[in-house]
């Protein structure tokens, strides 16, 4: 399992300030971890030209990895010691175009449920202009379905 903060998991907002992604894919993309807390999370991003699409716009997908990371760490600061999680189904809806842009994911978990969570996120530029809004349903994983997660 990833290691994130402990201080996210002991119901305490913490703000963290750049702090390197501990996955190998958001270590990839350059992620920075700014704030963990308990059922939130903010992660950034430095776009630029690296991750372009054909048009010259950032890439969709570089935006949903932004997204899916900041939902994930939310999700998880949730789970109990041994719990890991999957995501069911994430939705994402692209409202502006960027070029360059230093960008803040920005996640809250709506519901934890015993089994099945809702998180959401508003992606943002430097300026606070709303980029993408997603959402994230999640499943929480027990016992052996968690192991090695």
């Amino acid at each position: 399992m990833l290691n994130f903060p402990s201080e996210a998991r002991e119901g305490q907002s913490r703000a963290v300030h750049g702090e390197e992604f501990p996955a190998p894919i958001g270590r990839l993309l350059g992620l920075k971890i700014d704030r963990l807390g308990s059922g939130v999370a903010e992660i950034g991003l430095e776009a630029d030209e690296r991750f372009a699409n054909p048009m010259g716009t950032l890439h969709g997908g570089v935006l949903c990895d932004l997204a899916d990371a900041a939902m994930g760490a939310a999700y998880r600061s949730t789970l109990a010691e041994g719990e890991s999680f999957t995501t069911l189904e994430l939705k994402i809806n692209f409202l502006r175009p960027v070029w360059r842009a230093t960008l803040r994911a920005e996640a809250n978990v709506v519901r934890a449920g015993q089994v099945v969570g809702l998180v959401e996120c508003n992606v943002l530029d430097e300026r606070g202009r709303l980029i993408a809004r997603a959402t994230s349903t999640c499943m929480t994983l027990r016992g052996r379905a968690a192991e090695g997660r």
